[in-house]
């Protein structure tokens, strides 16, 4: 009897064992999640000058009126660079002042544009003059989607809210570079010509949709819209691979085949721009309906690829590519993003709360973030893809870190349970 005893005893500490770790739990997510937002931006401002450097004499300077027109002078802080990754980055910091009502974060991002316009004449000099090399150099480039779009997008959303004249022309520019100039495949489809002429890029979805979602919400001109949504059912047409339910990463009009690899963080470009546009939209859009069952597919099709950490893999359906956090906080944010919005069923919210897990333990204690795959290009190479570095803290990652951490504190506090 006494061993039966035991066995009983041992049996049940065993189910407790297993129940515990079956499931997630915390006192306070919210709570907890709010903390590691405020880590990972105070990291950032911490490390915002808002100011220009001489390299040669390690000397800044706040204002750049009357600097000599020379090599040299360069944006100090990589968080202050006209770069597509910093256009996430500031909408993420306006999202996130919205969500713990905090004013700090918005104005952040508000004095990040206006830093970039205040230096205009100065940098746009520098880079008639040859002088390119300076981090403002892409705003003045405007050959690509990289140029345009991202940024583009957050000077619209401080323009919203601080609206400026200044601001009001360059989005005029942006918008006219991409429904007249940006290069397109006969089916009108956004296209790159370099390194291969006329490939479509899943990237640039991004790269374009939720600025021309934006400009259909300021002018109220349907066809931003139009065009968006078209793009949308054209990266689907020429991306899209049902046998695996995921995005390529690139489609080569020339030979008439996708790329090899089903890249992460492209895919999250594609559903964070569906998720932009969806949320600009009209109610009444015609193509709604039809946008929210693309939304959908690719939702479900990425549910199917996430890891038991929470993460998912920089090459998606390769469980031998290493665990990536760019990807992961893009899908989280996504999936969050379209519950709180009632695209989504709710029964779908522990793919966002799993995959915020993962991302939240990529995040060290003073705020940096591991695990983020830097700038990559296209390859027919999986190898390329599967050996690409993950610097510490890489920028591409951060606004879409803020992204998902205020759109789960938004699905705990709709009335989510933690425990699952």
């Amino acid at each position: 009897m006494k061993n039966a005893t035991n066995l009983f005893f041992i049996m049940v500490i065993c189910l407790i064992s297993f129940t515990t770790q079956g499931q997630k739990s915390h006192p306070d997510p919210v709570q907890d999640i709010e903390r590691v937002l405020r880590n990972v931006a105070g990291n950032i401002v911490q490390n915002t000058s808002f100011t220009i450097v001489d390299k040669e004499t390690g000397k800044t300077f706040k204002d750049s009126k009357k600097l000599p027109l020379k090599a040299g002078y360069v944006v100090e802080s990589p968080y202050n660079e006209w770069k597509y990754w910093n256009g996430v980055l500031n909408i993420g910091f306006m999202a996130m002042g919205e969500e713990l009502k905090d004013d700090q974060y918005i104005d952040y991002a508000k004095q990040n544009v206006n830093f970039v316009f205040d230096h205009d004449t100065f940098f746009q000099k520098l880079y008639g003059s040859q002088n390119q090399k300076t981090g403002m150099e892409q705003k003045f480039r405007m050959s690509l989607l990289d140029d345009v779009g991202a940024m583009a997008a957050s000077v619209l959303a401080v323009h919203e809210i601080a609206p400026q004249e200044r601001y009001r022309k360059y989005l005029d520019s942006a918008a006219t570079y991409i429904l007249t100039k940006e290069k397109r495949l006969d089916d009108g489809t956004y296209a790159r010509t370099f390194p291969s002429d006329m490939t479509v890029w899943g990237d640039d979805l991004y790269m374009s949709v939720p600025f021309l979602a934006r400009m259909g919400a300021l002018t109220g001109e349907q066809k931003y819209f139009d065009e968006a949504a078209e793009q949308v059912v054209l990266f689907n047409k020429h991306l899209w691979n049902p046998k695996t339910n995921l995005f390529y990463h690139a489609w080569y009009d020339d030979i008439k085949q996708n790329g090899v690899a089903h890249w992460g963080r492209c895919n999250g470009w594609i559903i964070m721009a569906q998720i932009e546009l969806l949320d600009q939209l009209p109610a009444n859009y015609p193509r709604r309906q039809e946008l929210i069952e693309l939304l959908i597919r690719q939702i479900v099709g990425l549910s199917r690829y996430q890891d038991g950490s929470g993460l998912w893999h920089q090459l998606l359906d390769r469980e031998n590519s290493y665990l990536e956090t760019s990807a992961t906080a893009i899908f989280t944010y996504a999936v969050a993003k379209a519950i709180n919005e009632g695209w989504l069923d709710s029964r779908y919210a522990y793919i966002a709360a799993q995959g915020w897990e993962g991302v939240s333990s990529k995040i060290l204690a003073d705020g940096q973030v591991e695990g983020i795959c830097m700038g990559t290009g296209i390859s027919t190479a999986t190898f390329y893809y599967a050996n690409r570095p993950t610097p510490l803290n890489d920028i591409h990652g951060l606004g879409a870190t803020l992204l998902a951490g205020c759109e789960v504190i938004k699905l705990y506090r709709s009335g989510i349970e933690f425990n699952w």
